[in-house]
């Protein structure tokens, strides 16, 4: 799984949509990341077909939305996905909260089912807290590849990483800039002035030294800017500078959340 990935979440115009993936896969991104619930497979698909380069060199990632959690809605739902997204399988398919009609066994029984089949390469689980995430590797028939989360410097998610690192689980980060608040916080800012470059950049770094894959959304210039941070390298007291940071913004905090 490449550990930058483009996001999609809310780029709902078909047009922007399709031609946004296009040009990143064209630009070296070989991950892409979407949902049922984004209401954006079919453009994710018509750029992923655009794009000069061969499907089976994009790590392409979905999602199964809350309501369609049930055993079977899963199997159906996800023979959608791919129709709509114009593949035969995906790399990941994710559970996109573990809330509504979400039940370890019989969600993750059609998730086994859909792997077994061939559909489907990974089984991912988002917005999983350890103790959610132990239940479902117990009940798995095939391993979890992924715990996709909210994280970046002013949620470090610290005790969830070192859990998911004992689970053998990787650990995908939404939301890496904090939609934009890293360009407020004094710490990155310093960072990103003694490397000439942006918090932006600064951010993706930080992340990616730790083992964390990051899927920022982005559209136009951002794109380039993204793919640019794979060029920095932070010092060991950058990263303790950013890993220092006391303040905490919880972004996404939906009262089904499993830490609430």
């Amino acid at each position: 799984m490449p550990m930058l990935g483009l996001g999609t979440w809310q780029n709902t115009d078909p047009e922007e949509c399709a031609e946004t993936v296009r040009a990143a896969l064209e630009m070296g991104y070989r991950h892409v990341d979407t949902a049922q619930g984004y209401d954006n497979e079919a453009a994710v698909g018509e750029g992923i077909a655009r794009a000069d380069v061969d499907r089976e060199e994009v790590f392409l990632a979905t999602k199964v939305s809350t309501e369609n959690l049930a055993y079977e809605d899963v199997l159906e739902t996800t023979e959608a996905s791919l129709e709509r997204l114009g593949v035969d399988q995906v790399d990941l398919l994710y559970v996109h909260w573990p809330t509504h009609t979400y039940d370890a066994e019989a969600t993750l029984g059609a998730f086994a089912e859909l792997a077994d089949d061939g559909l489907i390469d990974h089984v991912g689980v988002s917005n999983f807290e350890p103790e959610t995430l132990e239940t479902a590797l117990e009940v798995c028939d095939v391993p979890i590849l992924a715990n996709q989360v909210e994280l970046h410097p002013l949620l470090p998610q610290r005790d969830l990483r070192a859990a998911c690192a004992d689970l053998g689980v990787e650990v995908v980060a939404y939301s890496p800039i904090a939609r934009g608040e890293v360009f407020d916080v004094p710490e990155i800012s310093a960072v990103a002035e003694k490397h000439d470059t942006s918090e932006v950049a600064v951010t993706l770094a930080w992340l990616r030294q730790h083992g964390i894959t990051a899927i920022p959304k982005a559209t136009g210039d951002h794109v380039r800017e993204n793919w640019a941070s794979l060029a920095l390298e932070l010092a060991d007291e950058d990263l303790e500078r950013i890993d220092g940071i006391e303040r905490r913004h919880r972004l996404i905090d939906p009262a089904y959340g499993p830490w609430n």
